[in-house]
């Protein structure tokens, strides 16, 4: 297993991080998710993802159990928190309130004193800036928080931050977590000159489609077993199932067959 660092923080992780989206707490049996944390230590990796709102909190549960058979300096484990948890006005979005709530029951369900990086799951349009980064800068002082990134943020809210943590002398974000796969690949244009600027990271997710770009459902065909298959999480992968993208993954296929490689090795450091 190859590390890199994180953007242009002393941080290094494994190039392949394992998430629990939709899976840990919600399709997968936590005994599975388990045994795939423990074989994805083994192979060297030392970067897992979660988020208060998987499965309602389950997801940091498994994870956080799975991984206390480890060492902790040897991990590194991230949340996010934005969306709602609750009915109150209050359960939602990145206030001083919500954060530092968010973040303490994090801890609590994944049995850890810290987590290596807390993510803003998206950018929250009713609540300053400065009033999240400096709930962030407090919780790092605190010790609970040691890196902060953003997710699914545009190259203008990425300025911004830096613009009010430097205005304000605290902590600036080192990474962004947006949607980056073949199919999907906005950041191009905008938030990858905006981050490298910066030296913000980017850790994505997706980066086959939910699976589209295996090649699983080529032929209009859903696998019994697949994402697609389970109503309970497949609304998300709808937009990757339609003709014209599974056209353009019939096309991906060819050339890999022209050039005698599987539908996933462009996604190979170096290809």
């Amino acid at each position: 297993m190859k590390y890199r660092n994180l953007g242009r923080s002393g941080l290094k992780v494994s190039e392949i991080s394992l998430g629990s989206w939709l899976t840990y707490g919600e399709s997968v049996q936590d005994k599975t998710a388990e045994d795939i944390i423990h074989k994805a230590y083994e192979l060297g990796i030392n970067f897992f993802d979660s988020a208060n709102m998987y499965g309602r909190g389950a997801a940091e549960r498994v994870m956080g159990k799975a991984l206390k058979a480890y060492p902790r300096e040897s991990y590194v484990i991230t949340t996010k928190a934005f969306w709602p948890m609750g009915d109150g006005p209050n359960d939602r979005g990145l206030s001083r309130k919500h954060v530092t709530e968010q973040v303490e029951a994090s801890l609590k369900r994944m049995n850890l004193d810290y987590v290596d990086v807390f993510y803003c799951h998206r950018y929250d349009p009713e609540t300053p800036v400065e009033e999240t980064l400096r709930t962030i800068d407090d919780l790092i002082r605190q010790g609970k928080i040691l890196y902060a990134g953003v997710s699914e943020w545009s190259a203008a809210q990425i300025e911004e931050a830096m613009r009010v943590a430097d205005q304000y002398l605290l902590d600036r974000i080192v990474v962004n977590q947006p949607q980056y796969n073949m199919l999907h690949r906005y950041i191009e244009n905008e938030v990858i000159p905006v981050s490298e600027k910066y030296g913000v990271g980017q850790v994505v997710f997706s980066p086959l489609a939910q699976g589209v770009l295996t090649g699983k459902y080529k032929g209009n065909k859903i696998p019994e077993d697949s994402r697609a298959a389970n109503d309970s999480i497949n609304q998300y992968i709808q937009g990757f199932l339609q003709e014209d993208t599974l056209n353009k993954v019939e096309q991906l296929g060819s050339i890999a067959k022209e050039l005698n490689v599987s539908y996933l090795v462009w996604r190979l450091p170096g290809f």
